[in-house]
């Protein structure tokens, strides 16, 4: 059974080696070398349940993916809106474990009081267009040829999901 629940600092190494597999395998992210533990602290630390939450999908003790919002930007007057992240482990995705997350931290979102998520997608990520697309999330724009991985130039579509006003 997959438990939803917010992120620990003992779940740090696990989101790590999730996120590495991103950065070394993938072009969702646009880091281009493996982090650390201890380099990811302070992404780890810079979450806070009541603004901008960090929750894990887990199974048998075992962290498969997680989710998380980080500020949009840093002027106050963007304070109610969140940038999105998701990942999962290669060995558990096509499971639902992305819906899981995505539901849950949307949620999360309302209940804060956010008003807009973003979301940036690399070009081709097909799978992430269509989760994001399932939650409502609208495509915005393109930002073409702004990240170089793997030898070639990557487009960044951004995706918008506005929430009801409480």
């Amino acid at each position: 059974m997959i438990v939803i629940r917010p992120a620990t600092p003992a779940d740090l190494p696990s989101l790590v080696d999730i996120y590495n597999y991103a950065v070394l395998e993938t072009t969702a992210t646009f880091d281009l070398e493996a982090q650390t533990v201890a380099e990811r602290q302070a992404w780890f630390a810079s979450h806070s349940p009541d603004v901008h939450p960090l929750i894990v999908a887990e199974e048998d003790g075992t962290v498969l993916g997680y989710s998380g919002f980080l500020p949009y930007r840093t002027k106050p007057a963007y304070r109610h809106t969140v940038e999105l992240s998701i990942y999962v482990h290669p060995e558990a995705q096509g499971r639902g474990l992305g819906k899981q997350l995505m539901r849950s931290i949307i949620a999360r979102a309302q209940e804060i009081g956010h008003h807009v998520i973003i979301a940036g997608i690399t070009g081709g990520n097909e799978s992430s267009f269509r989760l994001h697309k399932q939650f409502g999330f609208r495509e915005v724009g393109i930002l073409r040829e702004v990240g170089y991985k793997f030898g070639k130039w990557h487009d960044v579509h951004f995706y918008q999901l506005t929430l009801p006003s409480r």
